[in-house]
């Protein structure tokens, strides 16, 4: 880098220096040197300041970019199926069913007219029903999936995924650390069933939010993805 900055201090001497001895006017050099300097101030505002915030909110573009496929990825391998397993459960299926079925149909504003509507509603996770064993087998055979995701570094640009991630893995553990899950007490699967509610409500939001993005940036993703929606029961990826 020192390199770099002598060589081209050393081309600025000798332009200048060519400029001197063709045309003999050292008072035109001093002139148009310091008006360039004084134009310095502003080139670096510019540069560092409109240029850098360009190359940063396209550096973060990118990144969100990377961080939307990772979440295809979760959806497509864990995702789906665990939403609709928890909404088997879910003791208010049918309302959210009738009202996020047609998706496919929505406009971009619909999504967030959903997530902050379903953001003020409370899910009730029905511990009676609750499937345990099957969810444990299932939670287990992706636990490893879901730990390679932890180690994705774009995950620090997205605090929600984070936090649904934390909770369905909280889930898988807790469900690892109990020697039967045939036999446990009420209070015990009262409490499994708020965890499962928590990764259910996030589970909800970023199912949404990332509908609408690929609505809007991969439409081929999101035909598919509306076709197979978790909350139509007669959902079928293949088109009639």
């Amino acid at each position: 880098m020192r390199m770099i900055g002598l060589a081209l201090v050393g081309l600025s001497v000798a332009l200048y220096a060519i400029h001197y001895f063709i045309f003999k006017d050292l008072h035109h050099i001093f002139l148009w040197s310091f008006t360039n300097l004084a134009f310095l101030p502003i080139s670096v505002l510019f540069v560092s300041l409109i240029i850098g915030r360009l190359l940063a909110h396209r550096d973060r573009r990118a990144r969100m970019e990377k961080l939307n496929m990772v979440i295809g990825a979760f959806f497509s391998e864990v995702g789906n199926d665990l939403l609709r397993m928890l909404a088997v459960w879910d003791e208010s299926v049918g309302e959210l069913q009738q009202h996020l079925r047609a998706v496919d149909a929505w406009k971009p504003q619909d999504f967030e007219l959903a997530r902050r509507s379903l953001s003020h509603l409370s899910r009730a996770i029905d511990a009676e029903i609750m499937d345990l064993l099957s969810t444990q087998q299932f939670l287990d055979d992706k636990r490893d999936f879901l730990l390679r995701l932890l180690e994705n570094p774009n995950l620090l640009e997205h605090e929600a995924f984070s936090a649904l991630l934390r909770a369905v893995l909280h889930v898988t553990e807790e469900l690892r650390y109990r020697d039967d899950l045939t036999i446990l007490t009420d209070p015990d699967r009262a409490h499994l069933a708020g965890d499962f509610r928590r990764a259910y409500v996030l589970l909800l939001q970023q199912w949404l939010q990332y509908m609408a993005f690929i609505q809007k940036a991969y439409p081929y993703l999101f035909s598919l993805a509306a076709r197979t929606n978790p909350f139509n029961p007669s959902a079928s990826a293949s088109i009639l």
